[in-house]
């Protein structure tokens, strides 16, 4: 039976902050848990509770994100290894995801994202870069929260850059390409869970202001 015809895992809640982003990940792995949540940290914040609520045993945010390094390209999938904008929060890796989202055919990038309040641009992006993180976005500090000590990871796909910003002519051809790249992101997030035992043995959001890294 292939992945994208295998009955739902529920073991895994996915948030999605906008419906495009959601879709995406439905028409890659229907059986998927996937919530939509809004978009910005408002939203985010409201969402928490529910996802929070969800018995789920693993929880994941993806969705599309900003790129900081010029060498990143729109379709790229960003696995974060740090949380900023609330505080900041180490992530542990998922090497199992990491090797999955890669036999999606994905050039895999891992770095600090940050979360930022509106869309960022021109100067906010370099002042961005300056600080170390390598992308960016408009939830995930704040969804981080709803992971509420279960193993835990952040899967965002580059729509835009330097190079490659929101309102310019190449952007419905971005926007084609990030969704393609979110699609296998959900068909990876199956073969993740696949790998995995039932119950999970150790927690993936780490406190790096408790020096666990």
């Amino acid at each position: 039976m292939s992945s994208r015809t295998r009955p739902a895992r529920h073991g895994l809640l996915v948030a999605a902050p906008l419906r495009i982003e959601a879709r995406a990940l439905r028409r890659g792995a229907p059986g998927l848990h996937v919530v939509r949540t809004g978009m910005g940290p408002e939203r985010s914040r409201q969402a928490v509770p529910g996802l929070r609520a969800d018995p789920a045993e693993r929880f994941a945010i993806a969705g599309f994100c900003g790129a900081l390094d010029a060498s990143w390209a729109p379709g790229d999938a960003v696995v974060a290894c740090e949380l900023r904008g609330v505080a900041r929060q180490a992530l542990e890796v998922p090497r199992a995801l990491v090797t999955a989202l890669e036999r999606e055919g994905l050039r895999v990038r891992i770095g600090p994202l940050v979360s930022v309040p509106r869309i960022a641009r021109g100067g906010d992006r370099i002042a961005l870069q300056a600080s170390g993180a390598q992308a960016v976005d408009m939830e995930s500090a704040w969804l981080a929260a709803a992971a509420a000590g279960r193993p835990f990871a952040v899967v965002r796909v580059v729509l835009d850059g330097p190079g490659h910003e929101l309102l310019r002519p190449a952007f419905a051809r971005n926007l084609l390409t990030a969704a393609r790249s979110l699609r296998g992101v959900a068909r990876a997030f199956e073969s993740w869970m696949e790998s995995l035992p039932s119950r999970p043995q150790e927690h993936g959001l780490r406190s790096a202001a408790q020096g666990e890294v």
